[in-house]
């Protein structure tokens, strides 16, 4: 199969995994979500979206620091065709096609050939590719011209062009088996001896079979906990029924709908939170007419205003951090939630102006 191909017929596979650290990649294999466990950032939870998945939270179920591998409980999901793990050994030379979210933008495929397949790296061989890979590739499927999933990219060696790494099929082949013989979910790698640990059997976050300090434990059992402004942003989104953990799009930025309206929230390190909605694009015609309407609703607004940026027309709500209270800024947003779900059919209906492409919308 050629590229084309290979992404069109298993892109149903192709997990985007997003923590409030990183986003990443991952692939649906033998009932799980296959991913690193440098994607999962040590949490319980986090949050996919496939092309037919809705976004939406998901356990982490396993996560070896031995293998940087973990597995992500999979929801009812209908995939026509589902990928399998090579059987057959992979070879200098290979064709392999490297599938996954780099810098979060969805579904890019790569190909190149296998450098070197058994590149030995600590105590793990890896296969080293020259397809490109870049950050938010991490955890997604490496390919061959088969479909069949020969590695799991892995990592890149900063400043070389096109030089990355996956782990080798057979290392998830014998980390999804030794999982699935335990018949149990919440489990960790010890890093030290190696066991495979029940998290509920774990105390003071130390590993009961070395007694070495597991790090992962402390951080799973802890989970993700903002502070100071980030947290009010978001128990204030949580107050407009937000669910604040699929609107995390980092630590500092935040993403939700209301009704046709999509709703960015930015908290940037000069101070200024800025809550924005992009409503449409500028029409052809009633420009003249529509800046009069757009100035008038200016001079009436509290906390809101209309902006034109390009081609774009975005209705925002602005405050600075130290000025921001749980009452001015629930104020705040709930106007910009109930203006921009009402704004953007005003503006399309009345003027002209067209609702802007989404990358949701591919």
């Amino acid at each position: 199969m050629n590229t084309q191909t290979i992404l069109q017929t298993y892109i149903n596979n192709i997990i985007q995994v997003n923590t409030p650290y990183s986003s990443g990649s991952g692939f649906v294999v033998d009932g799980v979500i296959v991913t690193n466990a440098h994607v999962v950032s040590g949490l319980k939870e986090v949050v996919i979206s496939a092309k037919t998945l809705k976004r939406q939270k998901a356990a982490v179920i396993y996560d070896d620091q031995v293998l940087d591998l973990a597995f992500i409980a999979l929801p009812p999901l209908n995939i026509e065709n589902p990928l399998h793990l090579s059987s057959k050994e992979v070879r200098d030379g290979d064709l392999v096609v490297a599938v996954g979210h780099p810098y979060g933008l969805n579904y890019s495929a790569t190909e190149g050939i296998v450098s070197k397949a058994d590149r030995l790296e600590g105590e793990l061989e890896y296969l080293q590719i020259d397809a490109a890979i870049n950050p938010g590739n991490s955890g997604g499927p490496l390919l061959n011209k088969k479909g069949e999933v020969v590695g799991v990219n892995t990592f890149i060696l900063l400043n070389a062009q096109n030089l990355g790494f996956a782990l080798p099929y057979y290392y998830v082949r014998e980390a999804l088996d030794a999982f699935k013989a335990l018949n149990k979910t919440n489990i960790i790698r010890c890093f030290s001896c190696k066991n495979l640990i029940e998290e509920e059997t774990i105390e003071n976050d130390c590993c009961p079979r070395c007694g070495v300090k597991l790090n992962v434990a402390k951080e799973r059992r802890l989970g993700y906990r903002p502070s100071g402004t980030v947290a009010l942003i978001e128990k204030i989104l949580s107050a407009l029924h937000i669910d604040v953990t699929l609107a995390r799009e980092s630590q500092r930025s935040w993403k939700f709908t209301q009704g046709s309206a999509h709703i960015n929230v930015n908290y940037f390190e000069s101070g200024v939170i800025v809550a924005d909605a992009l409503l449409c694009n500028m029409p052809k015609e009633n420009i003249e007419e529509m800046y009069d309407y757009l100035l008038e609703k200016n001079d009436s607004f509290n906390y809101l205003q209309f902006a034109i940026n390009e081609n774009s027309i975005i209705l925002s709500y602005l405050i600075i951090d130290s000025s921001l209270t749980f009452e001015e800024g629930k104020r705040g947003l709930e106007r910009l939630k109930l203006a921009a779900n009402r704004y953007d059919d005003i503006l399309i209906n009345q003027f002209g102006a067209t609702r802007p492409k989404r990358e949701d919308e591919f």
